[in-house]
């Protein structure tokens, strides 16, 4: 029973930390209609961003700001001088075959300049300890991403669904050549959301440096998850992000326990009974059943 606890926990917080990554490629696809396969790419870059301002300033909340900061940066030039130049393709394939280019370019930068090795990195002194629960202690810093992962899709509802921004952003999914007839400016929201959604990847890869680690591969790995969360939740859904990235997490997390060689085999099982049941996920429009 006590094991049971901590792996529903630790599926928890992988949950969560794979919707931080996923809320962001979800929501550049639901509104700009862009599959961006840099995101895996973005998250590494963020964590070894975090990983040398933890390091150059011994501060890890510093890093936390600032990581996801130069990353959204680096998003926002990629969608200004290239990414625009594809809205509007009917082919899916030209951004594909772009995007993964990018991050084929970001990861062998991060290999140039961080190494080849395992990096890691250690969470902040405040959130160092441990928590008992029963007989097992359990790390109090996933306790605090599991509660940050919580606020952070709180807050990303409210936004999305409760302010004047938000309506734009809906808006634009909706009908954006409408939205830029009543004068909003529609590119320079496309620009802010395609930003943020990096910005969430390097902030993923900030948080999640502590227990993941950072290696040359992992990219691939989380981008994986990230796009199975997307599309067992629904395509460009934030509620389907949510509710997708903790049944995956919990999907993983309890196979690599107790079904190791088979844990991969799991997700992609869980995804293909969840696309039987409700083919364009459990979020998605209903209309595109």
């Amino acid at each position: 029973m006590e094991n049971l606890l901590i792996q529903l926990l630790n599926g928890l917080v992988s949950g969560m930390l794979l919707f931080i990554l996923a809320a962001g490629l979800s929501l550049i696809f639901g509104l700009m209609d862009v599959i961006a396969l840099t995101h895996g790419a973005f998250y590494l870059l963020g964590g070894y961003i975090g990983l040398s301002l933890v390091r150059g300033l011994d501060n890890f909340w510093l890093a936390l700001i600032f990581a996801p900061l130069i990353v959204g940066a680096i998003g926002l030039v990629l969608e200004y001088f290239f990414i625009r130049r594809l809205y509007g393709r009917a082919r899916h394939l030209d951004q594909v075959l772009f995007t993964f280019g990018v991050a084929l370019i970001t990861i062998d930068l991060t290999r140039a300049q961080w190494g080849a090795y395992v990096e890691s990195m250690s969470p902040p002194a405040q959130l160092a300890g441990q928590f008992r629960i029963f007989t097992t202690e359990f790390p109090i810093y996933r306790l605090a991403l599991l509660a940050f992962g919580v606020l952070l899709a709180i807050a990303l509802w409210l936004i999305i669904n409760r302010t004047r921004l938000g309506a734009m952003v809906r808006a634009g999914v909706s009908d954006s050549e409408m939205v830029s007839g009543l004068g909003i400016n529609i590119h320079a929201i496309f620009a802010s959301v395609f930003a943020f959604g990096c910005a969430l990847a390097g902030l993923a890869g900030v948080v999640g440096a502590p227990i993941l680690s950072l290696y040359p591969g992992l990219d691939s790995d989380i981008l994986i998850l990230a796009l199975v969360v997307v599309v067992v939740g629904g395509l460009g859904t934030l509620e389907g992000a949510f509710f997708g990235s903790i049944l995956i997490g919990l999907a993983d997390t309890f196979g690599k326990a107790f079904v190791p060689e088979f844990a991969r085999s799991i997700i992609f099982a869980v995804m293909a009974a969840v696309l039987l049941i409700r083919p364009a996920g459990l979020f998605g429009l209903k209309g595109a059943d």
